[in-house]
């Protein structure tokens, strides 16, 4: 909750020299992880306060994702099968299912290629990306996963070479065939719902907090 002048707690530091002492992030349990004030694998997007289209969402899609990639990473096997309350879902079944997102949306509907062949199970059990992933060694994942983001960077770009934000999906099951201005916010917002629930059971994990990822 972003707090307000009625709570009796001024807002402008919290906006300031507050969140960014937040966003350093902090380990409560280090016995699980690496040293997480280590940047992530990604590299940084320019993504300013006043950006123009391209950098505003591939800017905000690029902060999601290191900060996907920072809530699960530098983790043990038995770390990433971890759940919280009743609920199945593991940071190695979110790492998993993201890859699959990443490649279903770029590679193969907007570009129209085949999924790579590892998502060939997918055709036997919908839900292969989440179940499977318990048997993936975290370094595999990750692996998998950085694998399908470099596809999805080397398809937009294409597409942005070629038509722009208003290039249409090769290939699509909407009535209406979205452009790759729409996939993109959909991914955002993808990436934004995953990371919510990655944050709570890193959190549960080893006390891992914080908002942006290491730079």
């Amino acid at each position: 909750m972003v707090p307000t002048p009625q709570d009796g707690i001024p807002t402008v530091p919290y906006a300031g020299a507050a969140r960014s002492a937040f966003r350093k992030g902090t380990v409560r349990n280090p016995s699980y992880a690496r040293d997480m004030s280590e940047p992530t694998e990604l590299t940084v997007r320019p993504f300013s306060a006043a950006p123009d289209e391209v950098e505003a969402l591939l800017g905000a899609l690029n902060r999601n994702r290191r900060t996907f990639a920072w809530k699960t990473g530098g983790l043990d096997t038995d770390a990433m099968r971890r759940t919280l309350g009743p609920s199945t879902m593991t940071l190695g079944g979110l790492v998993k299912h993201l890859a699959l997102v990443e490649d279903h949306y770029f590679t193969h509907q907007l570009l129209g290629r085949d999924y790579p062949a590892e998502w060939a199970p997918m055709a036997d059990d919908d839900d292969w990306d989440w179940t499977s992933a318990a048997d993936d060694r975290p370094e595999d994942l990750r692996r998998l996963w950085l694998e399908a983001v470099a596809r999805s960077d080397a398809a937009v770009e294409q597409a942005l070479a070629d038509g722009g934000f208003d290039r249409l999906l090769a290939q699509s099951d909407w009535s209406e065939t979205p452009n790759l201005r729409r996939v993109l916010v959909d991914l955002i917002e993808e990436y934004a719902r995953h990371t919510g629930h990655a944050d709570l059971i890193r959190e549960s994990i080893d006390g891992l907090v914080g908002e942006d990822a290491p730079q």
